[in-house]
């Protein structure tokens, strides 16, 4: 189990490539909250390293809980593979806890990630043990760390020039500018500026950024594709840009990326 902060976010998501992740996102003065976190704790030690816990005081870090758009909490989600899985709002009981979890590592299984974080001898929480990364990677992942979005951004540049077939540089790529397009937004604002200019693509880029990081994917792409449909043919090439990269960060082989594909080849024939 790790405390999570709007900085170390990043590593989190790097960390959920290799072992699966559970977000608690609570806060102190939340009574359900201090009623399901001993209950997700117990659950996730017997699961003997199999799931990382990762908590995130929602007061404490703004940027993860508009992020997560946690508009009521105690919210937990996981993260497979970098992507958002949510899970479920509120107190729940452990024998349900135990289902999602099962649940949850099964589809960390189906898309590769099988790791285990190592415990202590007092069984107390432990980073993970991160993956061998090829150095470009391990620069841009140092990057990130550091909160310097630009020099992570040339270094997966840098590593896809090298072999333009490496698929976690490209993810990696998409999620930095994710990453760097969110620091600072405030959903509510963003949303009422998208309200408020429907045909403006800029205030529905912001909004779908949140979606995505937030964890909903069809949401952003959704809206997307709604404005693509809705601009004139000479307008939609950014449109059509920001949806290849966010369909990058999720994968091509994503359902949900599969259906907003068919939906994008018909509005473009």
């Amino acid at each position: 189990m790790i405390d999570v902060t709007d900085q170390s976010f990043p590593q989190v998501l790097e960390i959920s490539r290799s072992v699966p992740v559970v977000v608690d996102l609570w806060a102190e003065w939340c009574g359900p909250c201090l009623q399901l976190s001993p209950i997700l704790e117990k659950v996730v030690l017997e699961l003997d390293g199999k799931l990382l816990l990762a908590k995130v005081d929602v007061d404490a870090n703004p940027q993860l809980a508009q992020a997560f758009r946690a508009q009521s909490i105690p919210l937990v989600v996981a993260l497979v593979g970098g992507q958002p899985v949510p899970l479920f709002t509120g107190a729940v009981p452990e024998e349900q806890v135990r289902e999602v979890f099962a649940q949850l590592l099964q589809v960390a299984a189906q898309n590769g990630v099988t790791g285990t974080v190592p415990r202590g001898e007092q069984d107390a929480a432990t980073e993970p043990v991160e993956p061998e990364l090829p150095p470009l990677h391990q620069e841009a992942f140092a990057a990130i760390e550091a909160g310097d979005y630009p020099r992570a951004e040339a270094a997966y540049e840098q590593a896809l020039v090298e072999n333009p077939r490496d698929e976690d540089a490209r993810a990696g790529l998409g999620q930095v500018r994710l990453l760097a397009r969110v620091a600072g937004l405030d959903l509510q604002t963003a949303r009422a500026a998208a309200a408020a200019a429907p045909l403006d693509a800029d205030a529905q880029f912001a909004v779908a950024d949140l979606d995505l990081a937030g964890g909903h994917v069809d949401d952003a792409f959704g809206r997307l594709l709604d404005l693509f449909g809705a601009l004139p043919a000479d307008e939609r090439t950014p449109v059509r840009e920001r949806l290849l990269e966010l369909f990058g960060v999720i994968g091509d082989s994503d359902p949900r990326v599969v259906r907003a594909r068919g939906r994008l080849t018909s509005l473009l024939f």
